[in-house]
């Protein structure tokens, strides 16, 4: 989950940063998410995938 959190990421040319603040979370929070130091809970992994992928077929 980790390496496709940050593939998708880089894919929409977000920096970490970038992405934290459109997360209203902090930087580490998406270091330690992409580094799998930690587990991102399910609100917070729905919120990730709907920023980076809103088209996703989850949301259908």
């Amino acid at each position: 989950m980790a390496d496709k959190i940050k593939k998708l990421r880089k894919e929409k040319g977000l920096s970490q940063e970038a992405l934290a603040e459109l997360a209203s979370v902090s930087v580490s929070t998406i270091k330690f998410i992409e580094q799998n130091q930690r587990s991102p809970s399910l609100p917070m992994l729905f919120k990730l995938l709907y920023i980076l992928e809103p088209n996703a077929s989850v949301w259908e």
